[in-house]
């Protein structure tokens, strides 16, 4: 099934659940599609799609087994470059970092394996997130996968190209002043900066949060229930609330008037 990668979270894990789909052909569709875009994309950093299938063949174990470590076990995505991963540095964007591999998985990295989803890849970033584009002194120029003469907006650069271009259904940025958001808004995905300390993140910084990009609003519902739990490591931790995430039907009347009251 060649168009396994433009599947939504929640339909590749009803999949794998009734055997329609095995994580390993979502995971190799994936890596197909990723042949075919990112030469010129340039959204990915670290992708090693050796590791993604052997990760996805132990989540095909634990589906036919039926023990998966969570509803989306074997879904594939990203993370973002500046969230570490065990054994692999962070030049956080920049050339003038040292390269140094990181000694643990920062908290999003440890959630992500612990619900068993696939980790095809990090994404690019420009120095230091500081810019509200691709452009980094390490890093290939990042594009946007609607228009390669526009940028993808940043500084989850690459996530958002990522997410956009069908490289998975589930990827991470962060964000302090936009940089989740405006990669969403520019190749239009859905992104959400939380409250601070409801996804933990190390190192932590007042500001700044690790938040998912996804096509559809209820796969990031999917990877909040994964990404916020607790975590000593960050010391604006949230303590757990059972926020019921994938609650996504709301009565929204009444909130234009409720909005007029207050002008």
């Amino acid at each position: 099934m060649s168009d396994l990668h433009t599947l939504s979270a929640s339909a590749l894990a009803d999949g794998y659940a009734n055997g329609t789909i095995s994580p390993v052909e979502a995971t190799q569709a994936v890596i197909a599609q990723i042949g075919r875009r990112e030469p010129e994309l340039c959204a990915l950093y670290q992708y090693d799609p050796e590791a993604a299938l052997a990760q996805a063949r132990e989540s095909e174990a634990r589906w036919r087994s039926g023990t998966p470590l969570s509803p989306i076990d074997g879904v594939p995505g990203t993370l973002k470059e500046n969230i570490a991963t065990k054994g692999c540095p962070l030049p956080a964007g920049t050339a003038a970092t040292e390269l140094v591999p990181a000694a643990e998985d920062a908290p999003p990295a440890a959630r992500w394996r612990e619900a068993g989803l696939v980790l095809l890849a990090k994404t690019t970033m420009p120095d230091y997130g500081m810019l509200s584009s691709g452009l980094s002194s390490f890093h290939k120029l990042a594009r946007n996968p609607w228009d390669l003469s526009k940028n993808p907006g940043g500084s989850s650069a690459g996530a958002g190209a990522a997410a956009a271009a069908g490289y998975g259904p589930l990827h991470v940025g962060t964000d302090i002043g936009g940089s989740v958001r405006l990669p969403a808004g520019w190749c239009g995905l859905f992104g959400l900066k939380p409250s601070n300390g409801r996804i933990p993140i190390k190192p932590p910084y007042a500001g700044r949060v690790a938040g998912p990009m996804t096509r559809e609003v209820r796969d990031a519902a999917w990877l909040l229930t994964a990404l916020t739990r607790p975590d000593w490591r960050d010391t604006m931790s949230l303590p757990h609330q059972a926020i019921p995430w994938l609650q996504l039907d709301r009565d929204v009347r009444g909130l234009k008037k409720i909005g007029r009251a207050h002008v």
